[in-house]
């Protein structure tokens, strides 16, 4: 796995495991001027990134027996090619182009999340005039890939109907749901009994003195953390709680100011012995967490997929999510959770649904939770159903590519690469 950043405290536990190398390239360029151009260094970092895996490609193919690089020879790059079947590339297009010219026998998998150009929005004309060629960069290093992804059939739409060129051309993305990891039953049943052990205290006792609400989101604004602070206050049971939990980053200087702004809410409605915030967590707190609420409320609109209501049903826990989004294909209203209009009347009410245990369980009783969500996650947003669609997808690629073994056989490899631009955002 390539990537342009790593920290080993802010990332997947798999990363760390040693399963395979996740190697850095381009990282040493800057994140920003300033704290503007931040899109601008990204693409630098990314295409840094890219230049570096084709040249160590390139290298190794005019000396296949010479170990130039660790990085190669680790990674499972064979002596009778000197470049990757297929690059699963992520999220940042620009890498596409650098493939494309350099690495040309290379088939290019791109997994869309949303387009960048949709989550920046200029605020002035010189912004707009910065941002325009990076939007049309954008469109055209996505269409070289030779297949496109993208993270649910919400994504699909936007997808159609921002990148109108590509649509033009015929190119239509494919839907593969992320996955999570589904926890088995010994592991929920244990987390059942030292959930608290594993949380900060003041988590803990909140957690542990009556029925509490969860919000797992990243301090940015346009997850709407404050609608769920605002449906707690209008709950009459004033022994309910909630906790705000998720990512948080002391370098982005909008985690700092929301933190902030939530703290402020939270005293001017008067909810400071309610509620707590946490900032970032483990894996294994992560499950605490959804073991030790009784449902998780799950506030951003208009969400191009949203792993965490998948990672709820997961733990058997009710989620309760706006009606918009991708999580209108992973919740199945009244049944795993409840899909509620985006205003805090409408998540008060179905936070008294779940408390009433109209939706499996209250969570509070510890009696197993909602069946019925764990199914579903089970079923459709599993690792297994997930890696069975991605390889038949890679392999198809592979075939297509008339790519053989040294033996003459096709490749079967699994694995052969990633490239990477993101790092956890929790």
């Amino acid at each position: 796995m390539y990537t342009a950043y790593y920290d080993p405290d802010r990332c997947f536990e798999e990363t760390k495991r040693g399963d395979f190398r996740v190697v850095v390239r381009g990282g040493w360029f800057p994140r920003s001027f300033g704290g503007r151009a931040m899109a601008l260094c990204a693409y630098v970092r990314c295409l840094l990134m890219a230049w570096s895996v084709c040249l160590m490609c390139v290298v190794s193919k005019l000396w296949p027996k010479r170990r130039v690089d660790a990085t190669c020879a680790a990674d499972g790059h064979s002596g009778d090619s000197g470049d990757y079947d297929v690059v699963i590339v992520d999220q940042v297009s620009v890498t596409n182009v650098v493939f494309r010219l350099l690495c040309p026998r290379t088939k290019i998998l791109f997994y869309c999340h949303f387009p960048d150009l949709l989550l920046a929005k200029p605020a002035s004309w010189m912004h707009r005039a910065y941002r325009a060629p990076l939007d049309a960069l954008e469109q055209a290093s996505t269409g070289m890939a030779h297949r496109v992804l993208v993270n649910s059939e919400f994504t699909k739409g936007v997808f159609r109907d921002t990148f109108t060129a590509l649509d033009a051309r015929g190119i239509v993305p494919d839907v593969l749901y992320p996955a999570v990891v589904i926890p088995t039953e010994g592991e929920l049943a244990g987390m059942q009994t030292r959930w608290r052990s594993l949380l900060p205290e003041e988590v803990g006792r909140l957690m542990a003195s009556g029925p509490t609400f969860l919000s797992i989101n990243r301090y940015e604004r346009k997850k709407n953390i404050g609608l769920a602070i605002r449906a707690l206050a209008l709950l009459e049971d004033e022994t309910t709680g909630l906790v705000v939990a998720g990512g948080y980053d002391v370098r982005l200087a909008e985690n700092v100011e929301h933190l902030d702004e939530l703290k402020g809410i939270v005293e001017e409605l008067g909810l400071g012995d309610r509620i707590v915030f946490m900032t970032s967590f483990s894996d294994e707190q992560r499950l605490a967490l959804l073991c030790g609420c009784c449902a998780v409320a799950y506030t951003p609109e208009n969400e191009h997929f949203g792993i965490v209501p998948v990672e709820t049903m997961a733990a058997a826990t009710p989620v309760i999510a706006c009606n918009s989004g991708g999580p209108m294909e992973s919740v199945i209203d009244g049944v795993t959770g409840c899909l509620v209009e985006p205003e805090p009347a409408a998540f008060a009410d179905a936070m008294g649904r779940v408390l009433r245990g109209e939706l499996g369980s209250a969570r509070g009783a510890r009696n197993g939770g909602c069946a019925a969500a764990r199914q579903r996650a089970t079923q459709r947003f599993s690792r297994g159903a997930f890696g069975d669609s991605l390889e038949d997808i890679v392999m198809r690629l592979v075939i297509a590519s008339g790519r053989k073994t040294a033996g003459g056989g096709r490749r079967g490899q699994k694995g052969r690469g990633k490239v990477n631009q993101g790092h956890r955002r929790r």
